[in-house]
């Protein structure tokens, strides 16, 4: 089965949590705070668009709400075919694997991809994402010349990334950090090919719920959403 960049990073947090998120989803529990955080990161990332000026966002609704994935692949594909500088939630699709990339800038012979994060520091799932949007371009005949994250404010950079700075700049009277994470982005591009297809197959009908532990991956790097649904279950054994 097909897997999207969100599948991608839960998965390596946890299997178990990818296998309930195609065959449980009912279990999970977003707590107001997450999903209020969540919804801030999504308008976050409309705001920063125009970042680089003028340009094309490919988002398709169906009648029913539903985003259009084809109508988006479609037009990214007359987007690129055009030559547009700036390309905003370009999609791509691999073997039915999709990602919607936040910006795409023209770059030489190439693209240079961007995710915008709503955090003022890098961290190791953000370069996932971007590490497996990387494959998912690149393996749809788009050369990736760079790969950056937008990060808000203007506090140095620490983490995950082969830069303690960043370029900063001001859009729309707000403080940015643009940091290049190429190299971390390319070794799990890497990673990413190996893991794809595995990582698929937790989401086909018949798979079978993989046996994990709960532990410090629970928690790290997000909690996940069936914490107490796992917890619980951790308890009743304990009992029995």
């Amino acid at each position: 089965m097909p897997i999207s960049k969100t599948d991608f990073v839960r998965g390596l947090q946890c299997e178990k949590m990818l296998w309930l998120d195609a065959h449980a989803p009912q279990l999970k529990i977003i707590p107001p705070e997450v999903q209020a955080r969540l919804d801030a990161g999504n308008a976050f990332g409309d705001d920063t668009m125009g970042i680089f000026g003028e340009y094309v966002e490919t988002t398709a609704y169906k009648a029913d709400g539903r985003l259009d994935y084809a109508k988006m692949l479609q037009t990214t594909q007359e987007l690129l075919a055009s030559g547009t500088s700036v390309i905003c939630e370009a999609a791509f699709s691999w073997y039915g694997n999709y990602c919607a990339v936040d910006i795409l800038k023209k770059d030489g012979g190439g693209y240079a991809l961007y995710e915008v994060k709503n955090a003022p520091t890098a961290r190791k799932e953000f370069i996932t994402d971007l590490g497996f949007q990387r494959l998912i371009v690149q393996k749809s005949g788009v050369k990736i010349t760079a790969s950056y994250l937008i990060l808000s404010g203007d506090k140095p950079l620490g983490g995950a990334t082969e830069q303690t700075g960043g370029e900063k700049c001001t859009y729309n009277g707000k403080q940015y950090t643009i940091v290049d994470v190429t190299r971390a982005a390319s070794a799990i591009e890497r990673a990413a090919s190996e893991r794809v297809f595995a990582l698929g197959k937790l989401k086909k009908k018949d798979a079978p719920m993989p046996c994990v532990a709960v532990g410090e991956q629970c928690e790290k790097p997000y909690r996940c959403w069936y914490f107490e649904h796992c917890h619980g279950e951790k308890e009743k054994t304990e009992k029995e």
